[in-house]
């Protein structure tokens, strides 16, 4: 499949040198690469297509994610471009470089796996210089990189330390100093996270994407979780059954999906479908929407956030009698599942001090058009 490729438009506003950023050449900003693919298809035994035909241009120093559920294609494409899979047909290019046909070990690119793979009879500072030593560069000159790079990535203390001892976040930070060691020219990262609790994780995203930040290096990340695309990447590719559904930034995938799957994939959200009565009017199974300018689409979406809700003895336009189901309550936000009509919905209201309604009470949903994302299959 062929995806248009959006400008890549910068999403992070966070500075290029962050606090503790070293000016030793381990964190000095290099040239990065662009990432070219076109007409890369990919068939298992048994005629199981994981990639189909698909194109895509990754620009240089880009955070580019390949998001999707589990079997979509994404880890074959990142092991595609790492030499690990072998392409059926396609093109791929590196800088500009055709590496399809080129051995792993001569490409430009490191990987970091989900299982980090290190070795476990070797200390930290082995593991992360190995690559060098087996490249025969001279140990003095090995140990001065593994100690820049450690520095970088701030585990200078950890060096003598076995792999053994290492907590999950530590041995992450290892793997990540081996693989950047050695400069590639991408930086390939698939599910490095996942085995993580929710806290460090969280805090490992940030760290990621300000080591990303400082190198100017090209990432390559692949991941199922929606949440954790959305903060790291610039741009993301939304795949499913070996395709792109769609290729955008994180804001425009969420708020503006391009088809049904993608908005049902990018987190929870109300979908139903609506029929034109004319004058900019809508059969909905809540009733009928007003919306200034006509629009087309089988169904629309509208994320919880967007919908307010007020006492029930409030009328207007776009407003909808309702009564509430279910109410839980997740500290900064309070979630409401309600019967509108013929539909169920969920709202999502910001925890300020508004009014806690409870299940059983009868209010009115206001719907703002402006929300409104018209969508077909």
């Amino acid at each position: 499949m062929t995806a248009e490729p959006a400008s890549p438009v910068p999403r992070r506003e966070a500075g290029a040198e962050a606090e503790g950023a070293t000016e030793a050449s381990a964190g000095a900003p290099r040239a990065a690469s662009s990432i070219t693919l076109r007409g890369v298809h990919k068939t298992f035994p048994g005629d199981v297509t994981a990639l189909e035909h698909v194109d895509l241009q990754i620009e240089p120093g880009e955070f580019f994610t390949l998001l999707g559920p589990s079997g979509c294609g994404k880890t074959t494409l990142l092991r595609i471009i790492a030499g690990l899979e072998q392409a059926d047909a396609g093109v791929l290019e590196v800088g500009g470089r055709d590496i399809l046909d080129t051995p792993p070990h001569r490409r430009s690119v490191n990987t970091v796996f989900q299982s980090y793979a290190l070795f476990p009879h070797l200390t930290v500072r082995e593991n992360i210089g190995f690559g060098l030593r087996m490249r025969g560069v001279d140990p003095a000159e090995n140990r001065r990189r593994v100690d820049e790079t450690a520095a970088f990535i701030r585990i200078g203390d950890l060096l003598a330390r076995s792999v053994e001892q290492l907590s999950g976040g530590q041995a992450q930070r290892v793997a990540l100093a081996r693989a950047l060691i050695n400069e590639p020219d991408v930086l390939l990262l698939d599910e490095p996270l996942s085995a993580l609790d929710a806290g460090l994780r969280s805090e490992l995203q940030l760290e990621l994407l300000r080591i990303q930040q400082r190198l100017g290096m090209t990432f390559v990340f692949v991941t199922h979780d929606q949440g954790e695309a959305m903060v790291m990447s610039d741009r993301i590719a939304v795949l499913n059954d070996g395709r792109i559904q769609q290729l955008d930034s994180p804001d425009r995938v969420y708020e503006r999906p391009s088809n049904l799957f993608v908005a049902r994939f990018m987190g929870h959200t109300n979908i139903f479908p609506v029929e034109p009565e004319g004058d900019g009017r809508y059969a909905s199974p809540f009733g009928t929407l007003a919306i200034e300018a006509a629009r087309s689409g089988s169904h629309v979406l509208v994320r919880p956030e967007s919908l307010d809700l007020v006492a029930a003895d409030v009328r207007g336009a776009n407003h909808f009698p309702a009564r509430i189901q279910e109410r839980f309550y997740r500290g900064a936000t309070v979630e409401y599942r309600l019967v509108c009509g013929r539909e169920g919905v969920t709202v999502s209201l910001t925890n300020r001090g508004q009014t806690h309604w409870r299940a059983g009470d009868e209010v009115t949903l206001v719907v703002d058009p402006q929300s409104l994302v018209f969508l077909d299959p």
